[in-house]
């Protein structure tokens, strides 16, 4: 019986990573070789922007909390190491690492509890980075990611409702700032302008997305273009002149090129932190931090990568969950020695990268002598290319001119983005597609709407959860707790676990299924031998060849996961 219990927590030690490397590796020059398409130019663009600049924003939210110590030059840094890295050497080069949300307010959250004790900072969250690591290592090396197998859609549109209600909350928290900082004319002039551009790159994204209007050439170019295109034109729209000039609107900070931006702190010796130049009870301070940290990249990476691999995209190439957590801890540990903020898997921009990826067509049905055109993801452009060179693109805006023209850019401008990215985020977001649902008339509703054969007492209590367990984790960011959030996001995972004994099927199923398809998971599957299964055997889509998703098979693929937490032993 000890044995068994023994085996069930250590499992084969690296079996996991080498099945990950092992499925992957065979796709490693086709993974080149793939990027040899148009789709890749505009999904590079695309995701250098919408990687960076909110990067850039929460850059600026750490310099002011954290009494300048971190700058664009770390986060710039710590973006193109994340892209580059996984760019080149992970199993799903689809999933964007970056600088997030959740890790800017862990590392000022850090800060605000740690500096007032006399404790030098860089060095404490090097201990943390690196105690991380190590944790990192023991959750890939012993197959502790398979836990994530049991995690459902539940979670990951959960934690992206979470992520784009931030974004939205940073967008106006920086056009506040700006009335404290350079009075009411510059802070009106700015939400102007931040509004003008949400109205512009949301309609750029509802032509090139959501409408039939022009040719699909063109609306190919509003979704691929619209939002760096809406970008750059109000970046200088605020520089025309005339009476805009008379009022000085708030900009990012930058430094020198390729340096840090503190001197203090525990940085005196440029990007290398001396670590050991801390008290030996601080060392062991922090391992209740980087646990913490820890619980947060299991949960936001992971989740990240599962939804840049959602059901929704026609994947063909296997995944690697154990390598890329491993490979996730080597990047988390080089940060805290270079005195960077952690780079981790990055959402809503990991699965629009994917999404910007897809090649889409048009579908024609002939229904009572109507037309009905669809649109449908036909195949994805599964490749390293986008990932590695927005990751040098980057590093490359570390150089002196574009540290320049990024010092031209506007906070104004970073508020529309937030609330562009937020916004679009949340339209496609489950928790606010079922609240929208809830709340409308049933005469309108498509009769074939999935939910309605759901009963409506277990409809509202689950949409109840979900809308709690988001401002839970809202609410806990907005206090000195916020550096605790990382177990409510865990918590409120392992409550998905007990739905099943309150919500009965099939309304479990409607409600709920896997983040992604099977043949994604399988190297998460402990007590299967996946090293010589077929991946195109394994994977719907490509077995059956049907681009569309399949309601009932992703609704038995729901029972079976459950069937599965049931009997865990």
């Amino acid at each position: 019986m000890f044995m068994k219990a023994l085996n069930l927590v250590f499992g084969s030690p690296f079996k996991g990573m080498y099945r990950d490397v092992k499925g992957r590796l065979p796709y490693f020059v086709s993974d080149w070789t793939d990027a040899i398409n148009y789709r890749v130019i505009p999904s590079t663009v695309f995701i250098y922007f919408t990687n960076l600049l909110p990067a850039i924003a929460f850059a600026q939210d750490m310099f002011d909390k954290t009494k300048n110590s971190y700058g664009v030059n770390e986060v710039l840094l710590a973006s193109s190491m994340g892209g580059i890295v996984f760019g080149l050497f992970s199993c799903q080069p689809l999933c964007i690492v970056g600088v997030t949300g959740p890790i800017a307010i862990f590392n000022y959250t850090v800060y605000e509890i740690i500096v007032p004790r006399g404790t030098p900072y860089f060095p404490f969250m090097a201990w943390i980075c690196l105690w991380s690591m190590v944790m990192h290592f023991i959750i890939a090396i012993f197959n502790w990611v398979n836990s994530l197998r049991y995690v459902t859609k539940y979670s990951c549109d959960l934690f992206g409702c979470f992520i784009c209600i931030i974004y939205i909350q940073k967008g106006i928290q920086l056009l506040t700032g700006a009335f404290n900082s350079t009075g009411n004319a510059a802070g009106f002039l700015g939400v102007v302008v931040a509004l003008l551009m949400m109205i512009v790159g949301i309609l750029a994204f509802f032509i090139g997305n959501l409408t039939k209007l022009f040719k699909s050439p063109i609306r190919k170019i509003f979704a691929d273009y619209g939002t760096p295109l809406t970008l750059v034109f109000f970046t200088g729209f605020v520089h025309f002149g005339g009476r805009l000039s008379q009022v000085e609107l708030e900009t990012l900070p930058t430094t020198k090129s390729f340096a840090p931006t503190a001197t203090s702190g525990g940085r005196t010796h440029g990007w290398f932190i001396h670590f050991w130049d801390i008290a030996v009870s601080d060392v062991f301070l922090a391992i209740p931090f980087a646990l913490l940290l820890t619980f947060l990249f299991y949960f936001d990476h992971n989740v990240s990568s599962l939804m840049a691999q959602s059901s929704e995209f026609p994947l063909k190439k296997p995944a690697g969950f154990h390598w890329d957590f491993f490979l996730l801890g080597l990047t988390t540990g080089l940060a805290g020695i270079l005195g960077i903020p952690a780079p981790n898997g990055l959402i809503p921009q990991a699965p629009l990268h994917t999404r910007s990826l897809c090649v889409v067509k048009t579908r024609v049905h002939e229904i009572h002598e109507h037309k009905k055109i669809e649109n449908y993801n036909d195949h994805v452009i599964e490749q390293r290319f986008t990932n590695t060179i927005q990751g040098l693109l980057t590093i490359g805006t570390m150089s002196g001119p574009l540290l320049v023209v990024l010092g031209l850019v506007p906070q104004a401008v970073l508020a529309g983005l937030f609330w562009i990215m937020g916004i679009t985020g949340l339209m496609g977001n489950a928790v606010v597609n079922n609240i929208v649902f809830i709340f409308s008339d049933e005469k309108l509703v498509n009769p074939n709407h999935p939910l309605l054969r759901c009963r409506k007492k277990y409809l509202y209590l689950f949409v109840l959860v979900q809308a709690c367990g988001t401002g839970a984790e809202v609410a806990i960011t907005q206090t000195v707790a916020a550096v605790g959030f990382p177990a409510v996001l865990v918590g409120l995972a392992i409550l998905a676990h007990f739905f099943p004994r309150f919500i009965p099927e099939p309304e479990m199923s409607l409600l709920d299924a896997p983040t992604a398809p099977e043949f994604i998971l399988q190297n998460l599957s402990p007590e299967t031998d996946s090293d010589t299964a077929s991946t195109a055997s394994s994977n719907p889509r490509v077995q059956s060849g049907d681009d569309q998703p399949i309601e009932e098979h992703e609704l038995e693929e729901g029972r079976n996961l459950r069937r599965r937490m049931s009997n865990k032993p």
